[in-house]
């Protein structure tokens, strides 16, 4: 029995009388409740619709749930389905391989009597990514870097002249560049990037806007890479000395459907924009033709590209019958670029939120699993792994990888249910390295800079029009380990914006929840188990 001292009184507490693991806990979900509800009673998250589920990460046990079951959309948290899909199906280590292939021989003297083929095979770093990822350095060298390394092999092996074309040869993937529902506005900028199976330079052009010298003058415009200049047209001029850029992107009828417009002023700095390349493969093509004629080889023909019929779905959306493999059974492989490992990739692409790679990676699995390497295949497979991983059916619709796409929709009990089943699997503590850490790197570099949660969240981000959200896995100040999510969707963008509630919530969790025994113990982020965890 024991004794405590209470208003100058001696009386005795019976074991019964002792708090418990329950009324501990009680009180720190009634605490971080009452945070929640102080955050969305402010007037700028009144008309938001909110979700919010938090979850012990050891049991699964739901700590605190609000519209847990209602539908949302995910923006870019729709990245840890189709990351956590690749790394089940595919593994940490696969890899990708290009090549440069023809079929004829290379003589002795150098000649190759027909085509030189590009054959792409969706390798999404086709560019000079630096690998593993590298916030602070994240480029090395041009963006040709990866099809200058395939025309120095090539050239290495004695390749002096090609008869034929330069051919670039997309058609491991059918030709279908734009998920549905993707918006036309999203086409013109890197993060509508089209998905092709030969991925070059993340299928982003550079553009620098550099002002002429004289008012009324045509702008300069400077691409990168240098053959991407032909795949969109411009109509800038240089305007009045001191006013401010005024540039515009607009759809144009035509293969070159994106108009660059406006002015820039005389004497002001170049603007540098991110444009989506609209033509990879063709673009490709061009570049490594461009590469091979710097290093002294003779190329007589011109440059095609191959692609490969759409794919088929039928009336509901399924995917047809599986295409036929690509076929270079017949060609001489003169040179190949293999890829980073997938998990090295993914890192990239959850950090920084990167769209196109989320889109090819959806389409590789759906190569590997049906047999067909387009967006209904991927998603069809999909479906079946979150079933197989227990979450309901019809929780989870989507139309694309990346979550762009306005049809997506998700609860967040589904997303909670992903994230756990992602931590028990033999790539959990690598897939928690690919997500941005609060305050520290990726899309959460800027944010919770200070305060509790600086350090502790390892979360996805997600921000498209009017929607905002954040899902991941959490150590509070004391120890516990937790598994999250929180959107914001009808959020009007204007004022003080959702992610000022959602980043307070997500600190009330950090700092109110804990373990029940109110006793520290170490933070448990899920500790490196294997050797796929990238160097950091």
């Amino acid at each position: 029995m024991l004794f405590a001292l209470a208003s100058g009184v001696l009386f005795a507490r019976t074991p019964k009388d002792k708090p418990t693991k329950h009324t501990a806990q009680a009180r720190d979900v009634a605490e971080f409740t009452s945070r929640v509800d102080a955050a969305l009673s402010e007037a700028h998250a009144q008309k938001a619709f909110w979700g919010i589920l938090v979850a012990d990460r050891d049991t699964g046990k739901t700590l605190y749930e609000l519209n847990a079951d209602r539908f949302f959309a995910p923006a870019s948290n729709a990245k840890l389905f189709v990351t956590s899909l690749a790394l089940s199906a595919l593994g940490p280590d696969y890899r990708y391989r290009t090549t440069l292939e023809s079929k004829a021989s290379l003589s002795a003297d150098g000649h190759l009597a027909g085509d030189l083929i590009l054959v792409g095979r969706g390798d999404p770093d086709l560019s000079n990514r630096k690998f593993p990822y590298d916030p602070k350095a994240d480029r090395d060298g041009v963006p040709e870097k990866a099809l200058a390394d395939l025309a120095d092999a090539v050239v290495a092996k004695g390749l002096k002249e090609v008869d034929g074309d330069i051919v670039a040869d997309d058609s491991y993937y059918p030709y279908d560049p734009y998920p549905a529902g993707w918006l036309t506005g999203d086409t013109f900028f890197s993060f509508g990037a089209p998905v092709t199976a030969i991925d070059y330079n993340d299928n982003i052009i550079g553009v620098d806007v550099i002002p002429a010298a004289r008012t009324g003058d045509p702008a300069m415009i400077a691409a990168q890479p240098a053959a991407a200049r032909s795949g969109f047209d411009s109509e800038v001029v240089t305007g009045a000395p001191g006013a401010k850029p005024d540039l515009a992107v607009v759809r144009q009828p035509g293969p070159n459907f994106i108009l660059l417009r406006g002015t820039v002023p005389a004497g002001g700095q170049a603007v540098h924009l991110e444009l989506a390349m609209t033509q990879p493969a063709e673009t490709a093509g061009e570049s490594l033709k461009e590469l091979l004629e710097s290093r002294g080889v003779v190329v007589h023909g011109a440059v095609r590209v191959v692609h490969s019929p759409p794919p088929v779905v039928n009336a509901a959306g399924e995917p047809g019958a599986p295409q036929p493999s690509q076929d270079s059974s017949d060609r001489n492989v003169l040179a190949e670029h293999m890829s980073p490992p997938l998990l090295q990739s993914i890192q990239l692409t959850n950090k920084i939120s990167q769209n196109l790679h989320a889109e090819m990676y959806l389409r590789e699995v759906g190569r590997a699993e049906f047999g067909m390497a387009s967006t209904a295949a991927g998603l069809y497979v999909e479906r079946n792994f979150l079933h197989t991983i227990g979450i309901a059916d019809g929780d989870v619709v989507l139309a694309d990888g990346s979550g762009l796409s306005p049809q997506d929709l998700v609860t967040p009990r589904a997303v909670v249910a992903l994230l756990l089943y992602d931590k028990s699997q033999p790539w959990g503590a690598d897939f928690l390295s690919t997500l941005p850490i609060a305050g520290v790197d990726g899309t959460l570099e800027h944010r919770f800079n200070s305060g509790p949660a600086t350090g502790l969240i390892h979360a996805k981000t997600g921000s498209i029009a009017n929607v905002r959200a954040i899902s991941g896995y959490a150590t509070t100040r004391r120890g516990e380990s937790l598994v999250f999510t929180i959107f914001a969707n009808n959020n009007p963008q204007h004022g003080i914006d959702a992610i000022t509630t959602m980043d307070a919530i997500a600190a009330a969790m950090v700092d109110s929840l804990g373990p029940s025994s109110r006793v520290a113990k170490q933070p448990s982020h899920f500790a490196p188990s294997s050797p796929h965890a990238p160097a950091r």
